[in-house]
């Protein structure tokens, strides 16, 4: 594996290295920007697509709500009880728990979703680390480029070539 990247002190800078790097013709999922705290006093990457953390959050919601009108009246209608001629399976007291459950879809799902599209599910270590990141510094790079010597321009004096 080969990686070109270069350490930058301030956000600024690294920003604009990201984008010589997108003007040059990369892709920002090929683009990898490393910071040892978030940055948000500017948007450094565009958009990479669309977030499906809410429509996940949306479907473990549902299946919630499945599991929880699953779980009331199967258990209803295998222990039935008398009710002296009401209905067996009550929606109004098996909302409760179908709420409950509906919830508790939602929050998984939101849950894993963000530990899967954080990368903390990865088994291996990144491909481009620099230890200088856990000291302040923001990392810019690319891993396996066509052409190495474009990457270096574009990152700039501070660029760096590692093989692993």
């Amino acid at each position: 594996m080969k990686a070109v990247y270069a350490l930058y002190a301030d956000v600024h800078s690294a920003a604009q290295a990201a984008a010589r790097l997108r003007a040059a013709g990369f892709q920002s999922r090929q683009i990898t920007i490393l910071s040892s705290s978030p940055l948000e006093e500017l948007e450094i990457d565009e958009d990479r697509g669309l977030r499906w953390t809410s429509w996940i959050a949306v479907l473990g919601a549902a299946l919630g709500l499945a599991a929880g009108w699953i779980l009331t009246s199967w258990t209803q209608t295998d222990w039935p009880i008398q009710t002296g001629g009401m209905p067996i399976v009550s929606y109004w007291t098996n909302l409760i728990v179908m709420f409950e459950l509906t919830m508790l879809g939602a929050v998984l799902a939101a849950a894993i979703t963000f530990v899967a599209g954080a990368g903390l599910l990865r088994l291996r270590s990144p491909d481009i680390y620099d230890p200088e990141v856990s000291n302040g510094q923001i990392l810019v790079g690319v891993e396996n480029p066509a052409d190495a010597a474009l990457v270096k321009e574009k990152l700039g004096a501070a660029a760096a070539s590692v093989e692993k």
